[in-house]
Parts: structure tokens; sequence; C-alpha cells
């Protein structure tokens, strides 16, 4: 039987100062004054909307964790952000412990920003600092260098924030594992409670992708990673999930939730949500994506709206679920999709053979053998009857 999991939200803030090379995500260059009021307002009768049309209102969950993205959400005032939140937790009671995340710039942030952030309910910020390197920061399209970057994340260890994330990456254009461990050690010298290390991949319908720049070879990649994750381990990181990073006990809350296969409502420009009703049926939503279309009072904030079938389930939850490190509960399969055990057990008996993941009796284990063939792993999971 499916169990309505845990209830998070995802804002999209949808303009930056100008769009990176490799970014694939709905952003927009500024090309004017953000019209912020009047996108705070869509923001909150989108979120009116959702509510009503899949009558969360009536609905017991409280709200697990908001996580403000884009874009460059540290565009939009605190003022304003302080707004939406408020208007949030009339519409949804927030559980005790929620965790607020929004994305920050680091060529955005002024001195007392972060400050202003927390005092209207932000309780964790995740600052895109990609390098410390100026040349490679030029390269990746960035308003910051590498001062700013350190700048932030001290202004973000003093605001007196919950938690704070770094987002860095590797594999950059012409990068040596030199450069790249370089990175890494000014990173975990700020101390973060999180560390999001990535590597950059080449995505369509980006700048990199029609003009593709020379990155490291896989041997590389592979002894960045080794000596890397040696690194992070050292300084008492923990791996919960293939690119993230944190001290014990402080995991990205909104990122396990969605992993989990948890469920998400999305409101802004192209928001992508999940929606999970105790009848068995489990909704896909994707919001307007240009902020004219989703500013225009004429046009509906919904853009698409699917069914998630009995037989996409079990590939879409192993696709989120094995990302992460822990082992999975079975009955977390069973309450999540509404679907039995042995949907799957010819999938799970094949990859047992194949030594991708272990069974404890309760649990399942993803195995290092199975991180190796994730593809083939996941590929068994496919249109399972």
């Amino acid at each position: 039987m499916l169990v309505p999991p845990p209830l998070s939200l995802y804002v999209h803030i949808p303009w930056c100062v100008q769009k990176c090379p490799y970014c694939d995500f709905n952003s927009h260059a500024l090309k004017a004054e953000i019209p912020e009021l009047d996108y705070i307002d869509a923001l909150i009768e989108d979120l009116d909307t959702d509510l009503a049309a899949y009558r969360l209102t009536e609905d017991s969950r409280s709200l697990h964790s908001i996580f403000i993205g884009g874009g460059t959400p540290s565009l939009i005032s605190p003022e304003e952000i302080g707004r939406l939140l408020k208007a949030i937790e009339v519409r949804i009671p927030f559980s005790e412990n929620i965790e607020i995340t929004m994305e920050a710039n680091p060529g955005t942030i002024e001195a007392g920003r972060f400050t202003a952030y927390r005092e209207v309910g932000v309780n964790r910020i995740s600052i895109g600092i990609q390098s410390f390197q100026d040349e490679k920061l030029k390269r990746l399209g960035r308003i910051h260098g590498s001062d700013e970057a350190t700048r932030a994340a001290n202004l973000a260890t003093d605001a007196g924030l919950n938690s704070f994330n770094i987002d860095l990456m590797h594999g950059l254009p012409d990068q040596s594992i030199d450069d790249a461990l370089s990175d890494l050690k000014q990173a975990i010298a700020l101390n973060p409670p999180h560390l999001s290390w990535y590597q950059l991949t080449i995505e369509p319908n980006t700048l990199f992708y029609s003009k593709p720049p020379t990155l490291p070879d896989d041997d590389d990649l592979w002894d960045i990673f080794e000596q890397g994750h040696q690194l992070l381990t050292e300084a008492s990181y923990v791996q919960y999930e293939i690119s993230g990073y944190s001290k014990p006990g402080l995991q990205c809350r909104h990122n396990l939730n969605y992993w989990r296969f948890g469920d998400y409502l999305g409101i802004g420009c192209g928001a992508h949500g999940k929606i999970s009703f105790a009848d068995g049926t489990i909704t896909r939503t994707v919001k307007v994506k240009h902020p004219r279309g989703y500013l225009n009072p004429q046009k509906p904030y919904l853009d698409q709206e699917t069914q998630v079938e009995d037989s996409e389930r079990p590939f879409e939850f192993f696709m989120n679920r094995f990302r992460l490190l822990e082992s999975c509960p079975k009955q977390d399969f069973v309450e999540r999709t509404g679907l039995p055990l042995d949907a799957i057990q010819s999938s799970i008996d094949w990859a047992l053979g194949e030594n991708y993941l272990t069974d404890n009796g309760s649990e399942w284990q993803i195995t290092k053998q199975g991180k190796l063939f994730l593809n083939d792993l996941l590929a068994a999971f496919v249109d399972e009857e």
C-alpha cells in the first residue's frame, strides 16, 4: 500500500547575472530589474493553485524542507524571501526542525546579507563557488573571483546558520590533478558542514556543448576522485551520496528526501514536483518555464502533469535511491511505490547474482560493483511487471 512520504517544497528563481557556459538549468540572464514583487506574488499564487488542485490542505503532512534554487536566488532581497516564507508557513505547517536552504552566488553577496536571510527564516545556504582559481572561474563564466568565494564562505560561517554548503566542481577545462586537489583543499580549509563535490559534465543546449572545451581524461578524473575522496575522509567528511559529503549528521535533508523518493511540490519557472496520494496515484508536475509566460496572468502555472504508472515506478525508485550510499529498507519500496516486493523479485535476484546488491533480509545495499555498473543495474528495473 502506498504511504505518502515526507513532503518538501522546491522554489525556483530563474534569473542570473549572466548564463554560465556549462549550465543547462532553467536560468535567464538579467536584462532589466527583477520583478521581485510580482514574482513572489506569483509564487504564492502558484502554491495556492497546487494546494487546491491536489487537496493538500486536507493532508496531514507538515513541510519537511524547503529549497530555494535557481538561477541565483540571492538576487532576491531578504525582505521578499521573508514574505514568501511567511506565506508558505501560513499555508503548510512547518515541521519542528524544518531545513530551509537558499542557493547563493558569491558575486551577489554583500556584507550582512547572509544574516538578513537567516533572520527571515533561511537556516542553510548553498554557495556556488565551483573553483578557487580565477582563471578557471573565468572559463566557467562565473561573476566572482577567488577572494569573493572565500569571503562568502566566511560570511556564512559567521551568520549563525544551522549549516551551509559549498558547491565545488572538478574535471574543469584544462584542469590538472593538482589544480583540482588544490581547490578541494581550499574548500576543506573553510570547514563547511556540507560539501557538494561533483564532476563537470557537458550537457546539451549549453555553450560548452556547441564549443566543447578540453577536459581531463578518464585516468586523471579517476585519480582526482580517489585522491579527493581520501582528502575528504581524512577531514572527517562522510560521503552519503554520489557527489554529497557532509560532517556527521549534517547531510542535506532536502536532498535526502528527494533521493529517498519522497514528495515535493515545485513552484516557480520550470519547477518540477512529485506528489503521492493514499489512493496509489503518483503525479509529476512541471511549471511554465519562461518568466514571461509564468508571470502572464492569462496563463496557468502548470505546463505538464503526468502520472507515474506502476510499470515505471521500480526504475524511478531505484534511479533515485541508488545515488545514496545508505542501505534501502525493503519497506520503503513497498510504501513509496505502492507495489509488492514480488513485482521486482526477478530483477533483484539477478542483481544479487551479479554482486550488484546484497540482501540482509530487510534491506538492500548497493555494492561497489553495483556502483561501477549502475546503468546495468538500473536497466534491470525498466518496465517491470
